[in-house]
C-alpha cells in the first residue's frame, strides 16, 4: 500500500467515525488527553471482576509472608495516596466505584503485573527481583494501577469498535477493496493499534511515576526498574515499532526527563 491510499484510508476512517464517536470523548484524568469512551465503565468492570475471579481459581496464589505482605502494603500505600489526591483535587469520581484488590501468582517464569479495571491487580513473583525492593514495586505498581484510573481498558475496546466500524464503512466506499486483502490489518496493527497502546503505556509510566511519586516512594527507582527489565530480557524484546510498549532504553529516558517536573507538581 502506498503512502498516498494509507493516508487517504486514515484520513477517511476519521471522517467517517467522528460523527458518530466524537460526542463520547473524555479526558485522562492529570494527563488531560482526550480518548475515545463509547463502552460503559459498568460493562468493562463486570467484565473484568469475572475474569479475575476466574484467575484466583486457575492461578498458584501466594497469600502470606513477606512478598505477599510487601505487595500488598506498598498496593494500600500507593491506592491511598491516589484516592487522598483526587478527594483534594474534586475529581473523586475519577476512580469511583473502584474495589482495590491485590494478588501474588507463583510464577518466576513471567515478568509481569497487571491491573484489570476496577482496580484488580496481579503480581507474578518473576517481577518482583525486577522490583528488587518497594520503591521499585510502588514504580511497577504505580504504572499498572494508571491504565486503569486512565480508563485504558475501556479506551481499547471504544478504539476497536471504532476502526470496526470504519473500516467496514470505508469498505462499502471502496466496494469491497479493502476487505479484498490483509492490508487493512497490517495497517491497523502497525499505523494505528501498536502507537495507540504505547501512547497508553508511555501515559501510564508517567502516572505512575505521579503515583508513586505521591505515596513517597524514592521516584528514581521508576527508571531502574526498567535498567533491570533490560537486563533480565537480555535483548529480547522486539523492536519497537513491533511492539505495544515502548523500549526500555525509551522509558529510561523519558521517566528520567520526566522526574523534576512530577516532583514540583506531586510533593
Amino acid at each position: 500500500m502506498n503512502l498516498k491510499r494509507r493516508d487517504f484510508i486514515k484520513k477517511l476512517s476519521c471522517a467517517c467515525c467522528a460523527p458518530l464517536f466524537l460526542p463520547s470523548c473524555t479526558e485522562v484524568a492529570i494527563t488531560n488527553r482526550k480518548q475515545l469512551s463509547i463502552i460503559s465503565d459498568e460493562s468493562i468492570n463486570k467484565q473484568a471482576l469475572q475474569a479475575y475471579e476466574q484467575v484466583k481459581k486457575q492461578e498458584n496464589l501466594i497469600e502470606s509472608g513477606q512478598n505477599f505482605r510487601a505487595v500488598r502494603e506498598v498496593g494500600l500505600r500507593v491506592t491511598e495516596s491516589v484516592e487522598e489526591y483526587f478527594l483534594k483535587m474534586g475529581q473523586s469520581d475519577s476512580i469511583k466505584n473502584y474495589n482495590w484488590e491485590f494478588i501474588l501468582i507463583d510464577d518466576k517464569e513471567t515478568l509481569n503485573a497487571w491491573c484489570m479495571p476496577g482496580g484488580k491487580i496481579a503480581f507474578y513473583t518473576g517481577i518482583l527481583d525486577v522490583a528488587a525492593n518497594n520503591d521499585g514495586l510502588a514504580s511497577i505498581m504505580g504504572h499498572e494501577i494508571a491504565h486503569a484510573v486512565a480508563r485504558h481498558s475501556v479506551e481499547r475496546a471504544s478504539q476497536a469498535l471504532a476502526i470496526n466500524v470504519g473500516t467496514t464503512i470505508l469498505d462499502i466506499a471502496l466496494e469491497g477493496a479493502l476487505s479484498s486483502t490483509s492490508a487493512d490489518d497490517y495497517l491497523v496493527n502497525l499505523g494505528l493499534s501498536l502507537p495507540f497502546n504505547r501512547l497508553q503505556e508511555s501515559e501510564a509510566d508517567y502516572l505512575g511515576l505521579a503515583f508513586m511519586t505521591m505515596a513517597k516512594y524514592d521516584n528514581h527507582e521508576s527508571y531502574k526498574v526498567w535498567q533491570r527489565m533490560a537486563e533480565a530480557q537480555k535483548g529480547n524484546a522486539p523492536p519497537e515499532f513491533l511492539s505495544t510498549h515502548p523500549s526500555p532504553k525509551n522509558r529510561i529516558e523519558k521517566l528520567k526527563n520526566w522526574i523534576p517536573e512530577v516532583d514540583l507538581r506531586f510533593t
